[in-house]
């Protein structure tokens, strides 16, 4: 149940990977056989991932997950700039956005953070409303990955588009979403945009960022030339070809996995409520969710306290993002959303993937009502007793 942290690789995406690694391991910048056999796969996985995103395949750039692809975006586009530019963003991005807008400002960039609603998606047109003229770049996240909510970044592309004079890029960070559910980064009015392979069923280690075609970004990373030599380094060919092998699937059944996980999401908030009717959910009920992400606070209970009670019956959840679930801080987006301390400390988020079952999820509410009988509530905010 905490398939937002990361997901078991498919099957199809192992058997696709160990061909790479016992037969095919050539390197694609070899001109031997061996290696244009390596970069043919390289390339049928570049269109693969292409496809699910709307773009054409030379505007797909390999990176080594959904991290390096946002830093990438937002360095690279402030860069391209100049020193001293403006960025707009929100205040429920993720923790890679999050430390890279951080850095920026230490380095002298003005950064304006657009505040949620208490649903914890920001409006459209106060991000629009907070670009200047010396605005470089808009940075919002698609489907914010603690509490599901879809944040409607396609309003902003649009009004964005209809900017005159010099407009801002665009960057969506599309990690939590991408596969899952429909991108378009045409239709979207899209600049750039991250996305990652661990998230739907892929390897770890593999992500990649799309650059509108003609947009100027310098590379992080200088060598050999790779990835039209805006991202050099021998490819990760293995993670690639599972990265590529993912998409296949997802392109496959999207829809009928969507539905069965909406279903799943509806039983499990309603199993969550029954066990624990002072649980509060954070982000939409029902529309505007990502159906695989349910996000609740337990008032009177420390999060990581529910979270090591479930791992105790075998039932694995987080308490807000994998990249800063291990600092034991209050979590900034319940902050952000106006919950309060409280809350922001006892939130646990459940996440199901393609292979979670209704049974998965009986199991999880039962393991879950034996776990809040066993933990003695706590009051005030020094670390109850009870905190492993």
């Amino acid at each position: 149940m905490d398939n937002s942290s990361t997901t078991r690789p498919d099957p199809l995406v192992v058997e696709a990977m160990t061909s790479i690694l016992t037969e095919e391991f050539g390197n694609p910048s070899s001109l031997h056989r061996l290696g244009a056999r390596a970069e043919d796969r390289v390339r049928q996985a570049r269109a693969s991932v292409a496809s699910l995103m709307g773009s054409a395949d030379e505007e797909v750039f390999f990176t080594s997950g959904g991290t390096e692809a946002n830093n990438w975006a937002i360095l690279g586009s402030v860069t391209a700039r100049g020193p001293g530019c403006h960025v707009v963003s929100s205040t429920v991005e993720h923790p890679s956005v999050v430390a890279t807008l951080d850095h920026l400002k230490e380095s002298g960039y003005r950064v304006t953070l657009v505040p949620v609603d208490g649903e914890g998606r920001f409006d459209p047109g106060d991000v629009l409303a907070a670009v200047g003229p010396d605005t470089a770049l808009v940075c919002v996240i698609f489907v914010q990955n603690e509490i599901g909510a879809i944040e409607p970044v396609q309003e902003v592309g649009r009004g964005l588009a209809a900017m005159k004079g010099r407009r801002p890029r665009l960057h969506v960070d599309a990690v939590q979403g991408f596969a899952r559910l429909r991108v378009d980064v045409k239709e979207w009015g899209v600049d750039l945009l991250s996305v990652s392979a661990h998230k739907i069923h892929g390897p770890k280690g593999a992500g990649a960022l799309y650059v509108r075609k003609g947009l100027d970004i310098p590379p992080l990373l200088y060598g050999g030339g790779q990835e039209l030599g805006l991202r050099s380094g021998t490819e990760n060919v293995p993670g690639i070809v599972g990265f590529g092998a993912a998409c296949r699937l997802w392109a496959e059944d999207r829809e009928q996995v969507m539905e069965r996980l909406r279903s799943l999401r509806a039983i499990l908030v309603s199993g969550v409520r029954d066990v624990a009717p002072q649980a509060v959910l954070h982000g939409p009920e029902k529309d505007g969710v990502a159906p695989y992400i349910a996000h609740f606070s337990f008032p009177g209970f420390r999060g990581e306290s529910i979270l090591h009670a479930l791992e105790a019956r075998g039932v694995f959840v987080s308490t807000g993002s994998a990249c800063s679930s291990r600092k034991s801080k209050p979590s900034p987006v319940v902050l952000a959303l106006g919950g309060g301390e409280e809350q922001a400390l006892g939130a646990v988020r459940f996440s199901t993937s393609r292979y979670t079952s209704e049974a998965d999820v009986d199991r999880t509410v039962q393991a879950l009502s034996e776990s809040l009988k066993e933990l003695a509530p706590w009051k005030g905010k020094s670390s109850p007793s009870h905190v492993g």
